[in-house]
């Protein structure tokens, strides 16, 4: 499929993948649309003359309003937060993502791609774990949902009529990012950021542009029916990337502490942050996500769509810089 020319829905345009996504979008020819639940208005959106819908992913009038008149969707939208309530997660994470395929398919849709996680695969995982698993939902609600979005979404694949694809991202980073830029910065300039278990494991990191270059690659191929994992294929430690960060920022190196005494001083803070009504920053759980031992395969997506990531740590953490020293970051914390 040639992507010039083609009209694009983003679900979760506002947000770090959906906002990076439309404006590479149109860099290469193509008319974008987006969907977003927020009504603030975003000046980055209105610079790229985005047409733009608000309205919630669990709303069929919504959704088939959205996707009218639309050659591909790219769904991002979802609910990614550590920990919560389980019916939360589903309302959003499965039943928005098949709201919005079945809207899609019956719009005439050709391709459909959702945007899925490495977190399918839990937090202990094998080494080079490949798209066929195993995958583990932990007694945790991302992960869990995530699973079953993925397992509802395929049952609608029926091409060539409408194509499914989905991607399982890696650990996201690059401008923009809230959990492997923002948080980890706005805490390190605290002094508050500690890395477990002395950093040990590996992070899927991928830069925002690669995950992109994956992404148009896959619909370009039409590889329907497709799950392909996408990050930069490099194994770094979370002690190296962390490292990185902290230098870059000319920050002081963060220091190491066992798993359980971070869990156990953020479960203290959570509870500190409710009693004076400040809004809880992170939560315990995030450590989990923090400490997975083994890097993912990409040998799939490098073979089938001759992925190969073009922007390296080192050249996504300069550009990273570049953005964090003129962005006001604490604004971005919602």
């Amino acid at each position: 499929m040639n992507l010039k020319d083609k009209t694009l829905l983003i679900t979760g345009i506002d947000e770090f993948v959906g906002l990076r996504t439309a404006e590479l979008a149109i860099a290469q020819g193509m008319k974008v649309r987006g969907l977003k639940s927020s009504t603030e208005q975003n000046k980055q959106l209105q610079n790229l003359g985005v047409e733009i819908i608000i309205g919630s992913i669990t709303d069929s009038t919504i959704a088939q309003k959205a996707c009218q008149g639309v050659d591909i969707v790219l769904h991002t939208d979802q609910l990614a937060e550590e920990a919560g309530a389980i019916k939360n997660f589903r309302d959003v994470n499965v039943g928005g993502t098949v709201n919005m395929a079945k809207a899609a398919k019956q719009a005439g849709v050709k391709t459909f791609v959702h945007l899925s996680s490495v977190m399918v695969y839990g937090f202990n995982y094998p080494n080079g774990v490949t798209e066929s698993g195993p995958l583990s939902g932990e007694n945790n609600p991302y992960c869990e949902t995530k699973i079953e979005a993925e397992t509802a979404v395929l049952e609608l694949n029926n091409p060539p009529d409408f194509g499914i694809i989905v991607i399982r991202a890696g650990d996201v980073y690059g401008p923009g990012s809230i959990p492997w830029i923002v948080r980890p910065v706005l805490m390190m300039r605290q002094k508050l950021f500690a890395c477990a278990n002395d950093g040990k494991g590996v992070i899927n990191h991928v830069y925002i542009d690669n995950l992109i270059d994956g992404i148009f690659l896959a619909i370009e191929k039409e590889t329907y029916g497709e799950i392909f994992n996408i990050t930069d294929g490099q194994e770094t430690s979370w002690k190296e990337y962390f490292m990185r960060l902290a230098a870059m920022e000319g920050l002081s190196a963060p220091l190491s502490l066992p798993k359980d005494e971070i869990k156990l001083f953020l479960k203290l803070r959570v509870q500190g942050q409710k009693l004076f009504r400040k809004k809880v920053d992170i939560l315990p759980e995030s450590i989990d996500f923090m400490t997975r031992p083994y890097a993912c395969s990409i040998v799939k997506a490098q073979s089938m769509l001759n992925y190969k990531p073009t922007i390296h740590l080192e050249e996504g953490m300069q550009r990273t810089h570049e953005w964090l020293q003129k962005t006001d970051i604490q604004s971005l914390i919602k």
